[in-house]
This record gives structure tokens, sequence and C-alpha cells, in this order.
């Protein structure tokens, strides 16, 4: 997309994919021509893999307690909810291809590799992850914009997250 980002052009409305999908690519796409239908400039991932996020594991300590995951095991529920690799391309493809950008938000080096070689324009850092803060260089070593989620943050964890991606000269 030639979509212009600016204080003096329109809003820029993302669409969140994340585990909307429920494990079906179909569902994904789906989801990738509603979020172009609606008007949005783009559609965020979340690219990770439940191995890269927790171990396989059924202490009580890895366990959901409650809500609607309640039982189920860490690795469990980013099993279910992830966005398999595979897909990623005919995402990204299929979102180009409707006008959108599309970008992500990784959780580890592996993921930022590999969205590095789907070109990805932008990414997204977690409220969670705002004190990895390898990761946040890491990222912003690709010199790609940086959106920074802050709702789990204090104050000192921005500026120091902040203080990294300009240290990049990002």
């Amino acid at each position: 997309s030639n979509r212009k980002i600016s204080v003096s052009h329109k809003p820029y409305i993302v669409s969140e994919m994340s585990g909307n999908h429920k494990g079906e690519l179909k569902r994904a796409l789906m989801l990738v021509e509603q979020s172009a239908k609606s008007g949005a400039n783009a559609i965020k991932l979340q690219t990770y893999t439940p191995s890269t996020m927790t171990i396989r594991c059924n202490n009580s300590h890895f366990q959901i307690k409650k809500g609607l995951w309640a039982g189920y095991t860490l690795h469990d529920l980013y099993e279910y909810a992830h966005t398999p690799w595979a897909w990623h391309k005919e995402i990204f493809n299929l979102a180009n291809d409707l006008g959108l950008h599309v970008f992500s938000t990784p959780f580890d080096k592996s993921s930022v590799d590999f969205l590095e070689k789907l070109d990805v324009p932008a990414y997204k850092i977690a409220s969670f992850e705002i004190t990895d803060l390898e990761l946040i260089e890491y990222v912003s070593s690709t010199q790609k914009p940086v959106i920074v989620s802050t709702g789990m943050a204090s104050v000192e964890e921005i500026e120091e997250a902040l203080n990294i991606i300009e240290k990049s000269g990002n």
C-alpha cells in the first residue's frame, strides 16, 4: 500500500487478527478480506510458536486457573491461538493484493528473522514484552517503524524501551 502515515493524514486503522482465526486458515483469510472491506489500512498478526513462548508442562504453574481457558496449559493455549508460520505468506499475499499493510508482533528473534524474509513493513512490541530489551533492540535494528504498546509498563520501562529504539537510530 502507498498509504502515507503522518499527523497531516487521515487516521490509520489497524485490524487485529491475533488468534481470532480460531486455528483455521480459511477464517484467517476471511478476516483479511473483512478488514479490507471495513476500510482498515492494515492488519496485524502475532508471530510466535508455542515453544518460543513457554514449555510443554502440566505443572500447576503452567495451568490457567480462571476464565475462558481454565484447565488449559499455557502451551495448549499458545498452540490454539498462534498463527502458524506456514500461513503467513498466504496471509501477507492476500493483504497486499487487497491494499492492506500487514505487520506483526514478534515475541523472539526467530520470529523477527522470519518476518524479515516476508519483508514486513513495521513491527509492534506487545505490552508484556516492553521489558524484553534484547527483543526491542533486535526489532529496532531492522530500521523499520516500531509501535510499542505501553499498557503494562511503567514510565521508566517506556523510557528505557524508547531509549533503545532511539539508540539504534530508528
